[in-house]
């Protein structure tokens, strides 16, 4: 697997020989983490895979969604978490826009000069 030029595989492998224990902690935890719990590992295969899109990170994208199909997500469920995921940084956007305007405001302000 490849994505920006980076062939993860040979990359992480590279990660486990460096910083063994580290690695080896994050596995164990993210296990842990998208077990069955209060949430299904369905839904929180859907929920990494929209914070993976609101990230970014096309290598999350791939391997969530493919853990979300495995975990019985249906095409649609996917296809809502996208969309979830875009009104999400779309909010997020929104809310960002209010603190410009309060620098912008503040940044006119007499003391500000």
């Amino acid at each position: 697997m490849e994505f920006h030029h980076v062939d993860v595989k040979t990359q992480f492998k590279r990660m486990r020989e460096l910083a063994p224990d580290a690695y080896r902690a994050f596995l164990d935890f993210d296990q842990k983490a998208f077990k069955d719990g209060a949430i299904p590992s369905k839904t929180k295969e859907l929920i990494a895979l929209g914070i993976a899109h609101v990230t970014q990170c096309p290598w999350c994208i791939d391997a969530h969604t493919k853990k979300a199909t495995a975990a019985g997500a249906s095409d649609a469920e996917i296809a809502e978490t996208t969309f979830v995921a875009m009104a999400m940084a779309a909010g997020a956007a929104w809310s960002h826009g209010g603190l410009a305007l309060q620098s912008l405001a503040e940044a006119k302000e007499p003391s500000a000069r």
